[in-house]
């Protein structure tokens, strides 16, 4: 209290004038910017309180900011600590060559300097094999220089088709660094697996032959293109199979040939397009031999049997008493036995055993379709490499369906009895069925392995699926046939060759027996599809044939015919030995 007191008296002491007004020339010197002279307050407790309460708190973050680091992510971060300074790294396998039956390459590797982390794809530059053996696409980097896309793609032919066996295994190898970039050591941690090679059944050089007869043909006879596929008999090797016009394997891979592309790209004849598996075409006259063992099948005919053509069927309008429907003949033929229908092609025999008329049992629809489908007509060959398009084989159900629910009527019967109306086949389809014929039944799957590759994927243990669908090939045989219905029809085709439609194959040095066929398109018919098909040599067959030219004039003198023919000639002077029988 005295203390308390004697405060409180010293707050109400007066000031003197004399305190207060101090002579300002004897100011200290005093630097005010630095708070000199100024009373010194002492720091609030409170302002102690919080200064430490955040000391506190930064204590507590930096413990367990450490912890973190060091117990509870301290093996992430070691890891992630190693990494930086070893450095992973991709060893590109080398792709697998492709080569033809005789070992010539098509597709193989090369070293370029200033792309040394894979090899680049080079190809042959044979016209005739492009499309065949396809193109790939490299591995992709991205901005910063990470490969995003780390495999060989392969976009198309055998290079797609086969791509799990090219393309074997990538391999790593890790890098050591110091802190200063120095390369330490290298190591590698798993090497890199080679991709498979991979051997063709095709002969390169017959291809290409083949590839310069339908481009001859074409040119002169102003056809957009075409196919030629060759294929044994016995075994379902193909020798040949050509797709004209084509692209360049090179110019695709490569990528850089902009101009190049766009202009295939913009082709109206598409190069792109496999005409072999994937190309549908109305096959005409050429399935006239298939009719013909059909009607022997079926009891329709004997092939003693005379049918006159006098070059039109007319057929009476039941609805209309006195008015005919007209079926043409391409012209008239006279009295024709199945041989000579056949050499002759006659429209008017095939319309009567096809459809019937009065005093001639037909097949009718149900078994044309049956027939075309044994045949292997309609068949895309699921998970082969020549699988494709179905095509079409008309029938009730297909005209309902693509006209507006119209009735199947008899002269639609007809119309598909010679290959025409609304059917539909690929090349690959019309050479296994000719093959049936020549080998007496079996319809072969057709398969573009070398035999030295094949063996090679049976004795896998693990085949992916592409190579065990190469090799574990399913042939069927047509049932219940007789040698001697093939016997006729195969004279037939024979025939065809030395008196019929085909003299142009008559050749000295090969017998050959086969059908041509042309087809006409579009309402107005001004332009065809000119079919050859066959085997050879016709005494003891070795290989079934179909060449097409797509689109061309109706006025054209020479189709698939001459095409065949001159790819013959050239086999003769170069590859005789593929002439002969086995």
């Amino acid at each position: 209290m005295i203390f308390r007191r004697s405060r409180n008296v010293r707050r109400h002491t007066e000031i003197d004038p004399d305190e207060i007004f101090i002579d300002s020339s004897n100011l200290p010197d005093f630097d005010t910017d630095q708070f000199e002279g100024q009373i010194e307050k002492p720091i609030s407790k409170n302002s102690l309180r919080v200064a430490g309460f955040l000391f506190l708190c930064i204590a507590v973050l930096f413990t367990y900011k450490i912890a973190t680091l060091q117990v509870i992510s301290g093996e992430r971060y070691k890891n992630i600590s190693e990494n930086n300074r070893l450095h992973h790294s991709l060893l590109f396998a080398e792709r697998g060559a492709i080569t033809d039956r005789e070992g010539k390459l098509l597709a193989w590797n090369e070293t370029d300097p200033s792309q040394a982390e894979f090899s680049l794809r080079s190809y042959t530059t044979d016209e005739g094999l492009h499309n065949l053996v396809g193109y790939v696409k490299y591995p992709k980097k991205d901005k910063f220089g990470f490969y995003y896309n780390t495999e060989f793609g392969g976009s198309d032919g055998v290079e797609k088709f086969f791509n799990d066996a090219l393309s074997g295994d990538n391999g790593l190898k890790i890098t050591e660094t110091d802190a200063l970039g120095k390369v330490l050591s290298e190591s590698v941690v798993r090497p890199p697996k080679k991709g498979e090679n991979i051997s063709l059944s095709i002969h390169a050089g017959v291809q290409k032959a083949m590839y310069d007869s339908i481009s001859e043909i074409a040119r002169r006879s102003g056809f957009d293109g075409g196919a030629g596929v060759v294929m044994d008999i016995k075994t379902g090797q193909i020798l040949v199979s050509v797709s004209n016009p084509e692209y360049d394997s090179n110019v695709l891979t490569d990528g850089k040939d902009v101009d190049k592309i766009n202009g295939y790209l913009k082709n109206p004849y598409n190069p792109f397009l496999d005409r072999v598996s994937s190309g549908l075409y109305t096959p005409g006259s050429i399935l006239k031999p298939i009719f013909a063992f059909a009607a022997l099948a079926e009891g329709v005919i004997t092939p003693e049997k005379q049918i006159e053509s006098t070059g039109e069927l007319k057929v009476p309008n039941p609805y209309k008493p006195g008015e005919f429907t007209v079926f043409k003949d391409w012209k008239a033929h006279g009295y024709t036995d199945m041989r000579e229908a056949i050499a002759v092609s006659s429209d008017v025999y095939f319309y009567e055993i096809g459809g019937g008329f009065p005093g001639q049992k037909g097949l009718g629809i149900d078994n044309i379709n049956k027939y075309s489908r044994l045949f292997g007509l309609g068949d895309s060959l699921e998970g082969n490499f020549f699988s494709g398009k179905k095509g079409v084989i008309p029938n009730p159900e297909w005209k309902k369906i693509n006209f507006n629910g119209d009735a199947w009527r008899l002269g639609d019967t007809y119309n598909t009895a010679i290959g025409q109306y609304g059917f539909q086949i690929s090349p690959i389809q019309a050479v296994r069925a000719t093959a049936a014929l020549a080998n007496g039944g079996t319809v072969l799957t057709p398969t573009l392995l070398s035999e030295k590759t094949k063996q090679e994927f049976l004795n896998k243990s693990e085949p992916t699926e592409s190579e065990y669908a190469a090799v574990h090939t399913e042939n069927t045989k047509i049932p219940d046939a007789q040698p001697s219905w093939y016997t006729v029809v195969r004279e037939g085709m024979r025939k065809t060759v030395t008196e019929g439609t085909m003299k142009g194959l008559n050749l000295p040095y090969v017998k050959v027996a086969g059908k041509s066929g042309t087809a006409q398109l579009g309402v107005t018919k001004k332009q065809i599809n000119s079919w050859a098909v066959g085997f050879y040599p016709s005494e003891a067959p070795r290989y079934a044939f179909a060449v097409l030219l797509e689109r061309g004039p109706n006025t054209a003198t020479e189709g698939g015919t001459a095409a065949m023919a001159l790819w013959l000639d050239w086999m003769n002077l170069y590859a005789h030995d593929y002439l002969v029988a086995n």
